[in-house]
Formats: structure tokens, C-alpha cells, sequence
């Protein structure tokens, strides 16, 4: 707006003086005509040639002037025009960056949106492998429970009976201690039994959280699932061994003792021989309760020999047949357990101190 007020001055100065010239030169051209008219007498006008030279030069400033103002223009509608473009490019950038931003937040959406679903639909699949593990945990425990309640009773009538057997063997001094000290070692056993399982089941526990670290690390639900009802099957299939090995164990002492007055000397190899296949069988659940299982090692057996000392220490343990890999797995459940419990009997201790045991996966 500016500079088209300049230039409509310009034009306006520039007229002016044009005007002003062809008015002193018309003037100077009528008062000639008009002496001519009045007869010889002449009346000259004086034109300062300065003053037009001046006037001239005013002009041709003043139109050089124009020509830079119209350049400057020119120049300044350019840069508008560029400026202009430039920002018009800018602001199609901008539209297709806000695009491309929107073309990515809906993607980043659409795969949170999946991921969320697949998230759920883990979390549904470990609920329900969680349901199934308690209900297969809360049958185990009914079986052992019911498998507890049949040894209570068989305890029970092995009491009476022995009972009835001391009233018997009353004359039978020998016979009554030797009961008595049977008794005694069973309670020890009892005793040592309980520590065992209670130290098998910490380091069962530990197994049991380092495996699910492993699974949770590895996502893998459905091994989980697998494993958990192997396990529960194991348990319940090492619950049900170790309940008939303790009742053979007593039933064979129970007809140990009843025999003795007649066989004293087999009886007592016959005590000592079911104590060592007793231990044994608490020997093989710890190291299976340690033992790291694998897939391959199904169907597989490992033939070990321990080296114990007096209380129980792990002093060796060699490989005497079966699958290689069981046999390393078994050998690091044994050093696991590093020591296992020895009865009171220096006979029985005697056969454990150099064991041989058949290792087989549950």
C-alpha cells in the first residue's frame, strides 16, 4: 500500500512539471505571436536555461527514482511470492507429517490393542491351568489323606497285635527286648523319616519355584500344564510306593518278631535286610525328589553305588550301568542331598555305608 501511494506521488510530481514546461513554452510561444500581430514592436520572454536544465534533471531523478521504487517493489512481491511458497510447503509438510503421525498412532494402537488381547488371553489359558493344577492338588491330597487314615488303621491293628504278642511272649524275656528296642528304632526311623521328607519337601519347594520361574520366563503354559500333572501323578504314585514299602517294612518286622523265638538268628538278618530295603527306598525319593527331569530320560534306568559315611555324608557315588545323561542327572540329585539319613542299628548302618541303587525317573 505503501509503495503504491510512492509511486502515484511520483507520477503526479512528474505531470506537474511536464505541465509546468508546456505552459512556458506555450507562453513564450504566444507572446511571440501576438507582437508579430501588433505591428514591429517586439517583447521577447527570457527562458532561464538553467531552470529547465534543472527541471529536466529534477525530472529524470525523479523517473529514475520510480524505476527503483517499481524494482524495490518487484523485489518485495518476489520475496513475498517465495515466502509465501515456502510456507505453503511448510504448512504440506506439516498436513503429511500429522498424517503419517496419525497413520502411526492408529498402528501403535491397533497392535496394542492385540497385544492386550494376547496378554488376556494368556492370562485366561494360566487361570485355567491354575484351576486344573489345584483340582489334580486337591485329589492328591484326598488320596493321601485316604492312603493316611488306611495306615492309621493298619497301625492301629498292628498295635493290638502286638499287644497280643508281648501278653503271649511275657515268659519270653529276650523276646520282650528285643521288642522294645524294635520299637524304639522304629520311632528313631519315624523320626529320621519325618526330617527326610521335611528336608525333601524344602528342597522340592525350591525346585518347584526355580521351574516356575523357568516357565514364566519361557511362557510356555502348556508345558506347565504337562508337568504339573506329571508331577501330581508322580506324587501320588510315590505316595502309594512309599505307603506299601512302609507296610511291608512292617509287616515283614511285625513276622520277624513273631518268628524270633524260633529263628532268632534268620529274623535278625531278616530285620536287617528289610531296614536296608527300607532306607533304600527313602534314599531313591530324595534323590528322585532332587533329580532334574528331562523328557529323554523316559523309559530310562540308572544303576548307582553310594559310598556313605556313619551319619550319612555322600563320601561317593559311581556310575554301574543305564542312559548316560540319567546317570549325570542322578548323581547331581545325590550330591544335592549331600547327606542321608542312618538308622541306630551299626548292622544296618554297616549295609548302607555301600548301597546300590536303581535309579528310575517318576
Amino acid at each position: 500500500m505503501k509503495n503504491n501511494n510512492y509511486t502515484g506521488s511520483t507520477l503526479i510530481s512528474l505531470f506537474l512539471h511536464a505541465l509546468l514546461i508546456g505552459l512556458l513554452l506555450w507562453g513564450a510561444d504566444f507572446t511571440m505571436h501576438k507582437s508579430e500581430t501588433g505591428g514591429n514592436t517586439i517583447q521577447a520572454v527570457v527562458v532561464d536555461p538553467a531552470m529547465i536544465n534543472q527541471q529536466a534533471k529534477q525530472i529524470r531523478e525523479q523517473r529514475e527514482a520510480a524505476k527503483r521504487a517499481e524494482q524495490e517493489r518487484k523485489k518485495r512481491l518476489e520475496q513475498q511470492t517465495e515466502a509465501l511458497e515456502k510456507q505453503r510447503k511448510a504448512e504440506a509438510e506439516r498436513v503429511r507429517q500429522l498424517k503419517a503421525d496419525k497413520l502411526k498412532a492408529e498402528k501403535e494402537a491397533r497392535e496394542a490393542e492385540e497385544q492386550r488381547k494376547l496378554v488376556a488371553e494368556q492370562q485366561k489359558q494360566a487361570a485355567e491351568e491354575k484351576r486344573k493344577a489345584e483340582e489334580a492338588a486337591k485329589v492328591a491330597k484326598a488320596q493321601a489323606a485316604k492312603a493316611e487314615a488306611e495306615r492309621k488303621a493298619k497301625q492301629e491293628a498292628a498295635e493290638k497285635a502286638e499287644q497280643v504278642r508281648q501278653q503271649k511272649l511275657a515268659e519270653q524275656r529276650k523276646a520282650e527286648e528285643a521288642s522294645r528296642k524294635a520299637e524304639q528304632e522304629r520311632q528313631k526311623q519315624i523320626a529320621a523319616k519325618k526330617k527326610a521328607e521335611e528336608e525333601a519337601a524344602k528342597a522340592e519347594a525350591k525346585r518347584k519355584e526355580a521351574e516356575a520361574k523357568r516357565l514364566e520366563a519361557e511362557r510356555k503354559a502348556a508345558e506347565a500344564k504337562k508337568k504339573a500333572k506329571a508331577e501330581a501323578k508322580r506324587k501320588a504314585a510315590e505316595a502309594k510306593k512309599l505307603e506299601q514299602q512302609k507296610e511291608a517294612a512292617l509287616n515283614d518286622v511285625f513276622a520277624g518278631l513273631e518268628a524270633e523265638s524260633e529263628q532268632r538268628g534268620g529274623a535278625r538278618g531278616q530285620h536287617i535286610a528289610d531296614e536296608v530295603a527300607r532306607y533304600g527306598a527313602i534314599y531313591k525319593q530324595m534323590i528322585q525328589q532332587n533329580l532334574l527331569v528331562d523328557q529323554s530320560f523316559k523309559g530310562q534306568e540308572c544303576n548307582l553305588t553310594m559310598r556313605l559315611s556313619a551319619d550319612g555324608l555322600v563320601l561317593d557315588v559311581t556310575q554301574n550301568g543305564g542312559d548316560g545323561a540319567l546317570c549325570r542327572a542322578a548323581k547331581s540329585a545325590v550330591v544335592k542331598v549331600s547327606q542321608f539319613p542312618m538308622p541306630d542299628d551299626p548292622d544296618v548302618v554297616k549295609k548302607l555305608r555301600d548301597i546300590k541303587l536303581a535309579v528310575t525317573p517318576q
